[in-house]
């Protein structure tokens, strides 16, 4: 019953500005988001390639209805983009987006969104690497996934993210699977009516398997995120029978969140992503990940407890 509730106040101003202010709250943010600036952000992804991880970065930032910050959400990227190209990191290191940071929500977001998107994903590309177009709530699918088909004419590594737990996503895995996209596939963590999305875990649980099979079978490059230990050892079984070898997908984890399995996996020759955000704009990353798993809000409970 809580994670409903935790979805909704990860969209509450007034629930906003209390965890925002309450002093124990910024060191258990630290455990799902290691820093606000783009040299914490670096410097997180040079200690998680040393240990042989993969990276994604996500700068913070969602719903924005002001021209002017959706500009500055590009340019976050594109500083982000610079830093990248010149480290070297190449694929190892990707960026994933929000369209919704990027004005999507405005009168003309949908092509603001992609102009916005698309001066990144040349960014990328000049710096050897590529984009993944992020899942946010229903309403934004089509025109996301309209960005994506827009955006690989030019840059096919261009990924999109999918989100099991929605009605559409199985008929949406088949036709990006026809194109070979890059697809990564979540459960989903947004609040959605029963009409667009199933409502029991255990659907869901089905529900991504299914999409699991006709992305790996159907061509994709399959990116599976998800920390269910039943999942990735389901994963690791489909793609053996699909005929896939390690490198044919990969396996995706939040920073902060089961780090030894992340280190086992990629040790036994599995890519291993891990999905960094960084920047001011943590609150509903935070609360979504509270609202994910009873540890996760049971370690924020723990900690203002100990903390206060």
């Amino acid at each position: 019953m809580l994670g409903p509730v935790l979805l909704a106040a990860s969209r509450s101003s007034a629930v906003r500005r209390l965890v925002s202010s309450a002093p124990v709250t910024r060191p258990v943010v630290d455990r799902f988001v290691p820093g606000e600036g783009l040299d914490d952000a670096v410097a997180t992804a040079e200690a998680l390639t040393a240990r042989g991880l993969s990276v994604t970065f996500d700068h913070l930032g969602e719903d924005v209805r002001d021209r002017a910050e959706a500009l500055r959400a590009r340019d976050a990227y594109l500083a982000l983009a610079g830093r990248l190209k010149a480290a070297g990191h190449g694929p190892g290191v990707e960026m994933s987006v929000k369209l919704s940071a990027f004005g999507q929500a405005l009168p003309d977001g949908h092509d603001l969104a992609y102009r916005h998107a698309l001066a990144v994903a040349e960014a990328a590309a000049d710096a050897g690497t590529t984009v993944t177009l992020d899942a946010e709530d229903h309403t934004t699918t089509d025109s996301t996934l309209a960005v994506l088909t827009a955006l690989r004419e030019r840059f096919p590594r261009t990924g999109a993210v999918v989100q099991a737990y929605l009605h559409r996503t199985e008929d949406d895995c088949r036709d990006l699977a026809e194109t070979g996209a890059r697809v990564r596939l979540v459960k989903g963590a947004y609040r959605e009516p029963p009409e667009v999305a199933l409502q029991r875990r255990h659907d869901v649980d089905l529900a991504y398997v299914r999409c699991l099979r006709t992305l790996m079978r159907g061509g994709a490059y399959a990116m599976v995120a998800t920390h269910d230990p039943r999942l990735v050892a389901v994963a690791q079984t489909v793609a053996k029978r699909a005929g896939l070898a390690q490198d044919g997908y990969e396996f995706q984890m939040l920073y902060g969140i089961r780090p030894e399995e992340q280190t086992r996996l990629a040790a036994a020759g599995h890519r291993m992503r891990v999905y960094v955000p960084y920047g001011t704009d943590w609150y509903g990353y935070f609360m979504r990940r509270l609202a994910e798993r009873p540890a996760n809000l049971g370690f924020f409970l723990r900690s203002l407890a100990t903390r206060g």
